[in-house]
């Protein structure tokens, strides 16, 4: 007797999803930018970016505000048929460049939106392509605005997000709390944040490891971040703020790892410096500038860095970027570069007690030569 299989039910509501993607990616471009303005990009004005605050919230809030610039909306054609893409680009003093991209979405079932991850255009181009090309623009017209610029731009960060518009409905057509909603489709959730388009085949555990984080301020609000992608259903009005603090940490992210490679390049220098014995003081005396400049300029990096992650009066926003933090790593990243700061330090002090120590024998020396040129002189004069 053959028992029939009850197919799965797949994690869809009676309504249309409707929301946006966001897809952001941060390029280190610079060292930093000069504090000049940039009154002019790709044609376009460049303006103080701003955040929508509607939720209710201190007087004290504070934000960092980029310069930036909205460039007009285009329609491209993808695999999900006819859709207006806005474009945005702010500027940051750290020396790099964060590009938005935003594209509206209409969909049954979460499953449907994971083909968004990797947008792909009718013309076979990706929207990865689009956007490498306008941040290579943005660097060229850029340069007279950077000091020390990267000589080819780098791999970029990036990382999506799924705003979904609230209210969201269960399947009886009703609305739940967005918390009871995320225990009821934590497969699905946790299938469209890695990729996967079947949720079935995900483990339990893979399910809430992905959904770990999540985030919630009112009954119909809900914020789930992971490693590469995140979720967010709200107001569309209240997007802003979050989206925002997830660019910020992204952006962080990608310098962090530009002054990580930074850091491993001096240290592989200092260490090849050390390994071949030099005979010349000058030489010595410019692999401690350097690595004097380096250790300054990396403590003043970190110094903006933080800085332009720093907003008070927010506990709910604080908390997004806390688990943003825990998913980037972003305190291993420093710890890491911490201690090669602190190679680079006890290399230096290496360098330094090595050049002292010559300077010692060289006095030594000279003092052994004024004595014997003492003595001759001595015994040339009792001798007459």
């Amino acid at each position: 007797m053959t028992v029939p299989v009850e197919p799965v039910r797949p994690y869809a509501v009676p309504n249309k999803l409707a929301g946006k993607v966001v897809f952001m990616y941060a390029f280190d471009v610079a060292y930093e930018m000069h504090r000049q303005p940039v009154h002019q990009l790709l044609g376009h004005p460049v303006q103080q970016f701003a955040v929508d605050l509607s939720k209710r919230g201190p007087k004290q809030l504070f934000f960092y505000r980029p310069q930036m610039l909205r460039l007009p909306t285009v329609q491209r054609t993808s695999l999900h048929g006819t859709v207006d893409i806005e474009r945005s680009v702010k500027l940051l003093p750290v020396g790099a460049i964060a590009i938005t991209i935003s594209v509206p979405f209409a969909v049954e079932q979460l499953q449907q939106l994971v083909g968004f991850h990797d947008l792909r255009f009718a013309d076979g181009t990706y929207l990865y392509d689009e956007v490498r090309k306008l941040a290579e623009d943005a660097r060229k017209e850029l340069a007279p605005y950077l000091n020390r610029p990267v000589p080819a731009l780098p791999e970029e960060e990036a990382y999506t997000v799924f705003c979904l518009h609230s209210p969201v409905f269960d399947q009886e057509g009703k609305r739940p709390p967005m918390e009871k909603w995320l225990v009821d489709n934590r497969r699905a959730v946790a299938s469209l944040l890695t990729e996967e388009t079947d949720p079935t085949i995900l483990s339990d555990q893979e399910a809430e490891e992905s959904t770990s984080r999540c985030f919630s301020y009112y009954k119909d609000d809900l914020v789930v971040v992971d490693w590469d992608a995140a979720l967010i259903v709200n107001d569309p009005r209240n997007f802003d703020e979050i989206l925002y603090i997830m660019e910020l940490a992204n952006v962080q992210l990608a310098e962090l790892e530009a002054y990580d490679r930074i850091l491993d390049e001096a240290v592989d220098r200092a260490y090849r410096d050390l390994s071949v014995r030099r005979t010349l003081a000058l030489r010595t005396t410019a692999v401690q500038r350097e690595l004097r400049e380096i250790r300054v300029d990396l403590a003043r990096s970190s110094d903006e860095l933080s800085n332009i992650t720093k907003f008070f009066g927010d506990w709910h926003l604080a908390r997004v970027y806390a688990g943003l933090s825990a998913r980037f790593h972003l305190t291993d990243w420093h710890h890491t570069i911490d201690e090669k700061l602190k190679t680079l330090d006890e290399l230096y002090q290496l360098l330094r007690a090595d050049q002292n120590n010559r300077w010692m024998f060289a006095l030594e020396i000279a003092v052994v030569i004024l004595f014997v040129i003492e003595l001759m002189n001595s015994l040339m004069h009792w001798s007459r």
